[in-house]
């Protein structure tokens, strides 16, 4: 997967160096279309110039004439018809030229070399410092007949390439910055469809769609994003269920005890009934009790607090303790329970992990089966223990089961809703755990029963 980063930098790079391509290859058509007739037709007019002064002037001397002209940045050939050569100025690097050619000028015709020199690829032609890539025409002086051919030097003619140069610049830079913007627009996009996405979030529209198919950090991030937002979507489902979960569980036994309360009030009441609902209050009274003590408890875990008071104590022993005070109970269900607890010593918070396997035992019991069977084992195996509770009742489906930690969840209502519950104990008891390090795991069948395994270091 690459990087935004190498990304960005490679993108740049390429774009860069295309537009320079670009530029040279535009910059080379504007030569050969535009540039080399312009060159060639100037430097016919200097030729003509300077041959048609030095006709005027036959008084002047040649030699020295040409020589003056050398010095304002010219290389000159003379040739006349008896074949006599003379160069003037910096040498040709090239000095071939076909006699043939020299010939025609002397008979009076214009050599065109810079407009008919062959063509390449690049702009190099017009530095070529040969005899061919010359203007040539005839020149008479004092009788003679002389054929000239002259070229710009190298030297002046990279002043005047300057204007070239300047437009490959300008082309290369123009290029670049277009790419540039096409290619920060589509690095932009997702991140605005992100900026868009947050504000949904923002204004409570869960419903966010991303493109997550790019395979850089944008794509990451994207994935991310949408995953959040499944997260945000689920967690204001649980919050609204919170709410309305929370205001029945307290709103009923509240009711209850205003009912009971009003039927206290009842001068004719029994001493029997009297005392009923006196207990059925107190009962009512104990679960909004236990709700508020469960709450505060989430309260303080979700904060981090440093609540942990780890000790090292007898875990085997701990739940043979809690088995001993839900004895009555386990034999009012007439629920038979077996257990294996040998003496394993381990390190953690004894108020904490005793809330942990109450809660665990309180639902195999709650949600058992007359004559069903609870199994409580503890195995040590390494540095961890493994603490499990074995039941046969009701059991759960699989969409109950990825849910069961969830706040103020029950599986079922219509299966359960006889059975007393805030559906925090298993979010209590997940909670303690990953406080503890540990881990803990669920497998349950419908109708068959369910496990509980805590694992737990030593």
């Amino acid at each position: 997967m690459k990087t935004l980063y190498v990304k960005f930098i490679v993108i740049t790079i390429g774009m860069m160096l295309i537009s320079f391509i670009l530029a040279f290859v535009i910059s080379n058509i504007y030569y050969q279309q535009k540039l080399k007739p312009y060159n060639d037709d100037k430097n016919t007019k200097v030729a003509l110039d300077i041959a048609a002064f030095a006709e005027a002037h036959p008084e002047i001397s040649l030699t020295e004439y040409l020589k003056s002209i050398t010095k304002v940045g010219y290389q000159i050939y003379l040739v006349d018809k008896d074949g006599n050569r003379t160069f003037f100025g910096d040498p040709f690097r090239d000095k071939s030229l076909p006699v043939s050619t020299q010939q025609d000028v002397l008979k009076g015709d214009i050599f065109h070399g810079m407009l008919h020199f062959p063509q390449e690829t690049f702009v190099t032609g017009f530095f070529a410092d040969e005899l061919k890539n010359t203007i040539g025409v005839p020149l008479q002086h004092k009788g003679r007949s002389y054929a000239l051919f002259i070229r710009p030097d190298i030297k002046f003619l990279f002043n005047e390439m300057h204007i070239l140069f300047g437009w490959i610049l300008v082309l290369a830079i123009t290029l670049t910055i277009v790419m540039v913007l096409i290619n920060t627009k589509y690095l932009v996009k997702p991140i605005s469809n992100l900026t868009k996405a947050t504000k949904s979030l923002a204004n409570g529209d869960f419903n966010v769609e991303l493109d997550s198919t790019r395979h850089d950090e944008l794509g990451e991030l994207s994935d991310s994003f949408s995953r959040m937002a499944r997260k945000l979507a689920q967690m204001e489902d649980m919050r609204k269920e919170f709410i309305s979960n929370i205001s029945h569980d307290i709103q009923s036994p509240l009711s209850n005890i205003k009912g009971y309360t009003n039927l206290l009030e009842n001068q004719s009441l029994s001493k029997e009934e009297r005392e009923q609902y006196l207990s059925i209050i107190n009962g009512e009274i104990s679960r909004l009790s236990t709700l508020t003590k469960q709450l505060l408890l989430l309260a303080s875990l979700d904060r981090n607090e440093d609540i942990l008071r780890k000790n090292p104590f007898n875990v085997g022993a701990q739940i043979k303790e809690l088995v001993r005070n839900h004895q009555w109970a386990i034999n009012e269900k007439e629920i038979m329970l077996s257990y294996s607890l040998p003496d394993i010593e381990i390190v953690g918070d004894p108020s904490m992990l005793n809330t942990v396997w109450d809660n665990l035992l309180s639902n195999a019991m709650k949600y058992n089966r007359p004559n069903g069977t609870i199994d409580i084992s503890i195995e040590k195996r390494g540095q961890s223990v493994y603490v499990t509770f074995d039941d046969t009742g009701i059991g759960m489906n699989n969409l109950e089961l990825d849910r069961i930690f969830d706040r103020f969840y029950r599986a079922d209502k219509a299966r359960t809703r006889t059975i007393e519950g805030t559906g925090l104990g298993l979010s209590i008891v997940k909670t303690i755990i990953d406080l503890h390090s540990g881990h803990i795991q669920v497998s349950s069948k419908e109708n068959e029963g369910t496990t509980f395994i805590v694992e737990l270091p030593v």
